[in-house]
C-alpha cells in the first residue's frame, strides 16, 4: 500500500505541528498509549495520555494527536510496534514530532451521540433488571454518588417543607391564642378599673396584667422564629433548587460523555471486526479522523 497516494479526510477540522522532549521514566515509558499505523491506517496517533506520567505533565500531547517522527526519523509507512520500539529505543528523553487536531465541539454532536444520551436519561431511571430484559446496555461511572446525593437533597428538601407548614400552623394557632389572651387581658384590667372593692380591683388588674404578659411572650417568641422560618424558605426556594440545577448539569454532561464512550467503543469494535477479515474500512483508510 502505498499511503503517499491516500488523500487523508481531516473532516473539516484545522491541524497544526509542534515538537515535545519528554523524559523517560525508570520503566522507559512516557505516557502514551498509540493506534494506527501500517497496514491499515496511513498514521500513528496517541490514543490515550495516562496520568502522573511525562507526557501528562508536559501537557502538550493529547488523544488524538499524530505522531509525526521519533527523533527526527519518520513514521510514515511503520507500523504501531515499530513506533513504540522507536520510543523505547532512547533511554533518558525522546523527542516527538507531532500533528494537533483541532475540533468544534459542536460540530461532533451528532444525531448518534444524542440519541446515545436520550438513551442513557432513559436507562439511568430504570432497574439493572429491567435494562437487561429490554436488551439495554447500561453504562455507569464509577464512584458517581453526586447523582444518588439528588434523592437524598430531594428528601431533605420534603422534610423542611413539611416542617415549615407544621411550624406556620403553629406559630398561627400560638398567634390566636395571644389575641385571646389580650382581650381576656383587656377585659380583666376594664373590671379592675370599675371594681368598686380595692382587693377585687386589684385582684382583676393583676389577672388582666398577667394575660398582657402572655401575648407579649408570645409575640416575642413569633418575632425570635420568623427568621428562622424565612431561612427555611430560603434554603428550599434558593439553595435547594440551584443545586439541583448544578446536579442537573453535572448528569447532562455525564450522559453526553457516556454518549462519546459509547461511540468510541462501537467505533473500536467496527474496526477490530474489518481487522480479523482483512476488509478495509474507509475511516481508518483516511487517517481515522472521526475516531481521533
Amino acid at each position: 500500500m502505498d499511503y503517499g497516494d491516500i488523500e487523508e479526510d481531516t473532516l473539516g477540522m484545522i491541524v497544526t505541528s509542534g515538537t515535545c522532549t519528554l523524559k523517560k521514566d525508570p520503566q522507559n515509558l512516557v505516557g502514551i498509549s498509540i493506534g494506527g499505523g501500517a497496514p491499515l491506517c496511513p498514521c500513528v496517533y496517541i490514543v490515550q495520555v495516562f496520568d502522573n506520567t511525562s507526557a501528562s505533565r508536559d501537557g502538550l500531547l493529547a488523544a488524538g494527536d499524530e505522531i509525526v517522527s521519533v527523533n527526527s526519523k519518520s513514521v510514515k509507512g511503520r507500523t504501531k510496534v515499530e513506533v513504540a520500539k522507536l520510543i523505547q529505543a532512547t533511554k533518558a528523553e525522546v523527542t516527538i514530532h507531532y500533528n494537533k487536531l483541532h475540533a468544534d465541539q459542536k460540530q461532533g454532536k451528532t444525531l448518534d451521540i444524542v440519541l446515545k444520551k436520550m438513551k442513557h436519561r432513559v436507562v439511568e431511571t430504570m432497574s439493572s433488571t429491567t435494562a437487561d430484559a429490554l436488551g439495554l446496555s447500561r453504562a455507569i461511572l464509577c464512584n458517581d454518588g453526586l447523582i444518588k446525593k439528588l434523592d437524598e437533597l430531594e428528601r431533605t428538601a420534603d422534610l423542611y417543607r413539611g416542617l415549615i407548614d407544621h411550624t406556620h400552623g403553629v406559630l398561627k394557632a400560638i398567634f390566636e391564642l395571644a389575641h385571646t389572651h389580650r382581650n381576656f387581658g383587656n377585659a380583666f384590667a376594664n373590671i379592675g378599673a370599675r371594681e368598686p372593692q380595692l382587693k377585687a380591683s386589684e385582684a382583676f388588674t393583676k389577672f388582666g396584667e398577667a394575660h398582657r404578659q402572655i401575648d407579649r411572650y408570645a409575640i416575642t417568641l413569633l418575632r425570635t422564629v420568623k427568621p428562622m422560618i424565612t431561612d427555611l424558605n430560603t434554603y428550599l426556594s434558593k439553595a435547594i433548587p440551584d443545586t439541583r440545577l448544578t446536579i442537573q448539569k453535572y448528569a447532562d454532561a455525564k450522559f453526553e460523555y457516556l454518549s462519546y464512550c459509547l461511540k468510541v467503543k462501537e467505533m473500536d469494535d467496527e474496526e477490530y471486526s474489518f481487522a480479523a477479515l482483512q476488509e478495509p474500512l474507509y475511516r481508518v483508510e483516511t487517517g481515522n479522523y472521526e475516531y481521533r
